[in-house]
């Protein structure tokens, strides 16, 4: 009987994987999708804000421009860039009619540089779609194609499309998994998502983001959430909100992104999201906002907590019955990030890692709030709505 206190104590670290398990496992894919569009295939205009982006611009417009989609426009907005990424861009237009350059005037007060930038490819874009991608993914050539038939099927006014996440060096296999999974645990799957009776349950994807002309202009486009640190976001709410069809659907064979590439830009990269931006999403109102600190600061730390104790075991510092639940709760935890990693189809030695991820994520989560809505990216400097 006294052994049965520990293990029921550490129902909450052995329950969490299921959970998370659980939210995720009805998804909808691009896959189910065909690729080709019934005749006459609607103007997509591709909309690519970018930003000191030379690493990655001609990886992604070259992969945007090799769509089998018949009917595209690819408009690059250089966002006052020094590395080169405008030279880069129109080299490329150069060699295809399809893809216009434009450099985004000065960024007025109150706007985000992302969403400055979108403003001013959606003036220019003709399409009947709008898809606004980030620079550092890359494009399958039958994901325009798939998803403008996702987005017929399901009536969806606003749709992204979450990819296949690249994991290139060792702190990104640390450390992005830790925030995937907290954003699986918050959010659940795709389905979700897409049948989201809340405003605060409907998030998307900002990397490969598809909106309706119509639609898009109706509700004020991006000047609309033009203060918004987390504008995907904030987007999709706006949408829900005025009776819009928003969903999310996986294309993990159709797109990829690589986000950062070094434990720096990971760090200020989710440093700028997980607070300004998750506040968005904290149900309860004035209350889940005051309590959202907490809650985003313990999220990392519960598991933590198991792996201390074991590690005082040996000092003698804990009691058996301590050491007995920290050792069930560490197996759990390992047990789970070993699942992780098989789907990231990374070495599975990296679960053995996972207290260094929710450590890393400790300090972005702490350091984020004490920032609070004061947001750096790129050398600029905002205050979030």
């Amino acid at each position: 009987m006294i052994a049965a206190i520990p293990l029921l104590c550490a129902l909450p670290w052995v329950g969490f994987p299921v959970v998370v398990a659980l939210r995720t496992r009805r998804s909808r894919s691009l896959d189910e999708q065909p690729a080709d569009v019934p005749a006459p295939a609607p103007l997509v205009s591709v909309v690519i804000p970018a930003r000191n982006e030379a690493r990655n611009i001609e990886r992604c417009v070259r992969s945007v421009l090799g769509t089998t989609y018949p009917n595209v426009e690819v408009i690059v907005v250089n966002d006052h860039s020094t590395d080169g990424t405008g030279d880069i861009a129109q080299r490329i237009a150069q060699g295809d009619a399809r893809l216009a350059v434009l450099e985004n005037p000065d960024l007025p007060a109150g706007w985000f540089g992302k969403q400055w930038a979108c403003r001013t490819g959606a003036e220019r874009a003709r399409g009947e779609i709008l898809l606004f991608a980030d620079a550092d993914t890359w494009h399958a050539p039958d994901l325009l194609g798939r998803a403008v038939n996702a987005m017929r099927a399901r009536g969806a006014d606003l749709m992204s499309v979450a990819g296949w996440q690249e994991l290139g060096t060792f702190w990104e296999r640390v450390v992005q998994p830790q925030v995937f999974v907290m954003l699986a645990a918050r959010y659940g799957g795709t389905e979700s998502v897409s049948r989201a009776r809340k405003a605060e349950d409907v998030i998307a994807n900002g990397q490969c983001l598809f909106v309706r002309r119509e639609a898009y202009d109706a509700l004020g486009g991006h000047e609309a959430v033009r203060g918004k640190v987390a504008e995907d976001l904030a987007l999709a709410q706006l949408f829900w909100r005025s009776g819009r069809r928003v969903a999310l659907v996986l294309g993990l064979d159709q797109l990829g992104t690589r986000m950062y590439t070094s434990l720096g830009e990971l760090v200020r990269g989710w440093q700028k999201n997980v607070f300004a931006g998750g506040r968005e999403s904290v149900p309860l109102g004035a209350l889940g906002r005051a309590v959202y600190p907490f809650v985003l600061i313990a999220t990392p730390l519960a598991p933590l907590l198991p792996v201390l104790a074991l590690l005082l075991s040996p000092l003698g510092v804990v009691s058996g019955a301590v050491t007995l639940w920290a050792a069930v709760c560490v197996a759990a935890g390992l047990a789970f990030w070993v699942g992780v990693y098989r789907f990231q189809r990374a070495p599975l030695w990296y679960a053995l890692l996972y207290p260094l991820g929710c450590a890393v994520l400790l300090y972005i989560a702490t350091t984020s709030v004490l920032r609070g809505r004061r947001v750096g990216w790129k050398g600029r400097e905002y205050q979030a709505a």
